[in-house]
């Protein structure tokens, strides 16, 4: 029986990904189409972890002359049909190839030192040509050891693109990978502004005013507007996950993904693919989340029972997420709750937005959320002028996402708030205030109802939580059954809580799902172990929950 290759779960680098003869879904095609569209400079936008990186390390592996020509990479690949572009292109052009995803660092002094040691590995990458370069030799022994200043760093690209064309009289390739990290971490930790002018400096001098430059790829998750990064670069082609070119090359088609399970044997699991990490839309063509997919056959190839899980949630902090929910104001929240639910919104769509308007309108949150994979087109329309997506979440595995971070902004909201009221109606009985206090915090709250019954549950136990000399039992055996929520203290002097939760279909249906709940409580007897210990003063409430409203009942 023949061996089954390795999955590249975790692997970017392409030469090792096919000398170790793991399994690779062919993306070669993207060499044919970047040289077809002819641009000097291209930036290919698209969510994390879905192949941006081992695409570069790909191109970066065709188009490099090595005076030592390796095993051919790219036998049995797709590109090779094209025998007049591998004769013409493969292994014919210097190539500068960067990640700046190491330059997401606390302040601007850490991430420029680590932006220098970037620079500098890629001039003792080409150290030879570098070190025969007959001029500026202060200049680059400086930049060869990472100890140059701004300035010496401002045009490093572009002075090591003349050294390489005069070196291999061959225009010189330069990939760009990661490009928005900085800017992103420089927004969150404060010193955007610093990072910006770097970047564009670098850029310009390297991408614009650049005469030894034969194309460049940048890619990056957003676009970052032209006035911002790209100032004046009027050779940018920019391919964003609305457009069709390009879009089959990062992250996997529904085709790959069959293929995928077949070869591994396990083509039964393909509806939980589907379910937890399909549903992206890049142009017109439905993609899967490649990095999931790779991670959840990974497990079922340990355990074939195994169920979908959250990968790619816990491949960043999730930021985005974290701000919208943090700065949602009533509509908003409205609007989140609607797609957690599994409902559409509609926004206006900019792509060329910077991190520093995320907070100017809640119509930049929802771009951001777009063009960073939380959400996906469903629908587009003109209107006066203007672009309308209709967008929704793609699959289950970014709903987790939202149901995570809401369920986080909701316990820290619940320790900033004083809920000494609400205990203290519920504590002695006063329904009426209980039931006042609960629904204000329904108000308040950023709710998801598909779990309905368990999203209620949770949420009681959420502002139950900071109740101080009481212990909280949450479906613990009492009597013949499991009350939902049980709260007693050490002191059986105190009084004791039993809370059984319902959910009505219907707001005229509350009362009665209620009194259902306090006959349930009776009736299989979850009072019995509390009296049992001598308790007296045993509270019963039972709650039904229609969207933001409930009504409390009490025996």
């Amino acid at each position: 029986m023949q061996e089954l290759k390795a999955l590249p779960l975790g692997r970017d680098d392409f030469r090792k990904i096919i000398e170790n003869d793991c399994y690779y879904v062919d993306k070669t095609p993207l060499i044919k189409k970047l040289l077809q569209t002819k641009s000097e400079v291209s930036l290919i936008t698209r969510p994390r972890r879905f192949g941006k990186t081992l695409a570069m390390s790909m191109l970066q592996n065709f188009f490099e002359y090595t005076e030592e020509p390796a095993e051919d990479l790219f036998c049995n690949l797709k590109i090779e049909q094209e025998k007049e572009i591998c004769s013409k292109y493969k292994g014919q052009y210097p190539v500068i190839s960067l990640s700046l995803k190491s330059a997401k660092q606390g302040n601007f002094k850490n991430a420029f030192e680590m932006l220098k040691q970037t620079i500098s590995h890629e001039f003792r990458r080409h150290e030879k040509a570098v070190l025969a370069y007959d001029y500026e030799k202060e200049r680059i022994v400086r930049l060869l050891n990472a100890q140059g200043d701004e300035s010496d760093y401002l045009a490093s690209l572009q002075f090591l693109s003349q050294i390489l064309y005069e070196t291999y009289e061959k225009k010189v390739i330069i990939l760009i990978d990661e490009y928005d990290v900085p800017l992103e971490n420089a927004y969150f930790e404060g010193f955007y502004d610093d990072m910006v002018m770097f970047i564009r400096s670098l850029f310009e001098s390297a991408l614009k005013t650049n005469p030894c430059l034969e194309f460049a790829v940048v890619t990056g998750c957003l676009r970052i507007s032209k006035e911002s990064i790209f100032t004046g670069l009027n050779n940018l082609h920019i391919v964003s996950i609305l457009n069709n070119g390009y879009a089959e090359y990062f992250g996997f088609t529904e085709d790959e993904v069959k293929k995928l399970l077949a070869y591994y044997g396990l083509s039964e699991r393909m509806p939980d693919m589907k379910e937890w990490y399909d549903g992206y839309q890049f142009g017109n063509i439905e993609i899967y989340n490649p990095w999931s997919v790779l991670s959840f056959i990974s497990d079922l190839l340990e355990d074939e029972g195994t169920f979908p899980k959250p990968y790619w949630s816990n491949t960043s902090s999730n930021s985005i997420i974290k701000t919208l929910i943090e700065s949602a104001d009533l509509k908003t929240r409205s609007e989140i709750e609607n797609l957690v639910d599994g409902n559409i919104i509609k926004s206006a769509v900019h792509e060329d937005i910077t991190y520093s308007d995320i907070h100017d309108s809640k119509e930049n949150l929802w771009n951001f959320l777009f063009f960073t994979g939380y959400l996906k087109k469903v629908s587009e329309s003109l209107s006066d002028g203007l672009v309308y997506i209709g967008m929704k979440i793609p699959n289950e595995e970014i709903r987790y996402i939202y149901k995570t971070k809401i369920t986080e902004w909701t316990q820290e909201r619940i320790k900033r708030t004083d809920l000494s009221v609400f205990y203290q109606a519920m504590f002695t009985g006063k329904t009426d205030k209980f039931q006042q206090e609960l629904e204000k915090q329904l108000h308040e709250s950023i709710s998801y109802f598909d779990a309905k019954e368990a999203f209620y549950h949770g949420f009681l136990l959420g502002l139950l939580s900071n109740v101080q000399e009481y212990l909280v039992e949450s479906n613990r055996e009492a009597g013949d059954g499991r009350p939902d929520i049980l709260l007693k203290s050490y002191d059986v002097r105190k009084p004791a809580v039993i809370i059984e939760i319902k959910h009505a279909k219907m707001f005229k249906d509350m009362r009665e799902m209620a009194e259902t709940a306090l006959i349930q409580i009776d009736e299989k007897h979850y009072a019995r172990e509390l009296e049992r210990d001598g308790y007296e003063n045993i509270n019963k409430y039972g709650i039904s929950f229609y969207k933001k409203n409930c009504y409390v009942a009490k025996k």
